[in-house]
């Protein structure tokens, strides 16, 4: 059974049920991983504990891994990539292997073609002041390209308060407006790199974007099929279409 650490925010854990059956190739019911969602809205905000001195959220987060070991969990995934920041503990605190959202965006790129080059990144103030994209990225390769501070809190944080207050029509706009300036500053592709974004761009808008565009929840999603595949879970569909890093799951 699949975990999940949800809840950080409440819609896009759902998202991330949602599109993990929507991604998986299956022919029936029975053939969908067995999925259990822990969507707690009551975990303290994950930039606010980092960046203005908010409650830790780690107790709550650790509490919820517990729930999903005694639940019987043999993998977990988190669908917000804030939390990472505290990925090492958390994925202590497992009885499994947890997947990790930024090598699942990694793979996702070179699914997509791109092995090396610009990459734009939109998120969090918290994900993008403490680097925890840029690491990883710069390690496999890429080039980093942010938003300026005034247009992470006007376009990036406002697209993804829009969306966490349910108001899905005001967060497309600041989002497709960063989206297009990483671009114009040379990015070839850019990560929605907090699980509130891939909810403020709809898909069937990314294709006349310009740009690559790799979306953190459904990178998570074929992560997390992948490894059931590899484990004898699942028909082999989506291994096939790229290999994923072993960094992906971590014990």
């Amino acid at each position: 059974m699949l975990g999940v650490l949800g809840g950080m925010g409440p819609m896009a854990g759902a998202a991330f049920a949602l599109r993990l059956a929507a991604l998986t190739p299956v022919g029936r019911d029975q053939e969908h991983i067995p999925t259990l969602l822990l969507n707690d809205p009551r975990i303290p905000d994950r930039s606010m504990a980092r960046v203005a001195g908010g409650e830790d959220p780690l107790p709550y987060m650790r509490a919820g891994i517990e729930f999903l070991n005694d639940s019987g969990a043999d993998l977990i995934a988190i669908p917000c990539n804030t939390a990472h920041l505290w990925y090492d503990e958390l994925a202590q605190a497992a009885n499994c292997p947890v997947l990790h959202i930024i090598e699942a965006v990694v793979a996702d790129l070179r699914r997509q073609g791109l092995t090396s080059g610009r990459i734009g990144l939109m998120g969090t103030a918290a994900t993008l002041a403490l680097g925890l994209y840029q690491r990883t990225l710069e390690r496999y390769g890429y080039e980093c390209i942010l938003p300026a501070d005034d247009e992470v809190e006007s376009l990036c944080m406002a697209s993804i308060r829009a969306v966490k207050a349910n108001q899905r029509e005001a967060s497309l706009e600041p989002a497709l407006d960063c989206v297009q300036r990483l671009r114009a500053r040379g990015a070839q592709a850019v990560v929605l790199g907090c699980t509130e974004l891939p909810l403020a761009i709809p898909h069937a808008l990314r294709s006349g974007l310009g740009v690559v565009v790799t979306d953190s929840i459904d990178a998570l999603a074929l992560a997390v099929i992948a490894f059931y595949q590899e484990h004898g879970g699942l028909p082999g569909a989506i291994k096939a279409n790229g290999q994923l890093p072993q960094e992906l799951a971590a014990a």
